[in-house]
């Protein structure tokens, strides 16, 4: 009788402890997912909902490839809106910016400028490939025709 006991009391404390698992389970899950809903993601916002969160700051670009900005504003966390303006030529660009985030976009355009500057050094122009690949061929030409001549094998 005591042995019944005990193994019943041993399989209701196992089914409680089951049971708070899964509900905290259950309840983490509950709290991820309305965190996931309530976290705003960074970059490209309409400017409605960017001045919902507080003062804006601006900085002008002249910069044509505004494009290349919206990944590193996303690595730094940075909720911003661009408008064009058309009256100017070349027009310019107006990157509009919460103000409790100066830090992160002062690193953001460091960033920006020095991967736009390191991007066209490190390039060499299309031209310049293709005069360089002319005078490999010429040189590639100019050994099968010697080879030739010589009743060598061709290349």
């Amino acid at each position: 009788m005591q042995e019944e006991i005990e193994n019943k009391s041993v399989s209701i404390s196992i089914r409680a402890a089951k049971l708070t698992a899964q509900g905290l389970a259950k309840a983490l899950q509950l709290a991820l997912r309305q965190m996931e809903k309530s976290r705003e993601k960074a970059g490209k916002m309409s400017f409605k909902q960017l001045s919902k969160g507080g003062a804006l700051s601006s900085v002008e670009i002249t910069n044509d490839n505004i494009k290349a900005f919206d990944p590193i504003a996303r690595k730094y966390g940075i909720h911003y809106n661009l408008q064009k303006d058309s009256s100017v030529d070349p027009p310019r660009w107006t990157v509009f910016f919460r103000a409790k985030e100066v830090d992160s976009m002062t690193a953001a355009f460091r960033e920006f400028s020095d991967g736009v500057l390191n991007r066209e050094a490190d390039r060499p122009s299309v031209r310049e490939q293709m005069r360089n690949f002319r005078e490999v061929v010429k040189n590639a030409i100019r050994e099968i025709t010697r080879n030739l001549h010589r009743g060598g094998p061709e290349l």
